[in-house]
């Protein structure tokens, strides 16, 4: 049983959600980032890949 089985159901589905939109846009942050490469994108898509790796791993 994983650990986020025993939350609630609507705390599950923002997660199921979360899970389907990180690979998106981290695809989207990381081709903005090779044309407009500024310190805050290259921030924002190393927390989306960090957030897209927590979730496939089950950590989160």
């Amino acid at each position: 049983m994983r650990h986020y089985d025993r939350w609630p159901p609507w705390l599950r589905h923002c997660r199921r959600i979360t899970y389907g939109l990180a690979v998106p846009f981290c695809c989207f942050q990381g081709i903005r980032t090779l044309f407009f490469p500024t310190t805050m994108d290259v921030i924002l898509l190393s927390i989306l890949i960090l957030l897209a790796a927590a979730l496939h791993l089950e950590w989160i």
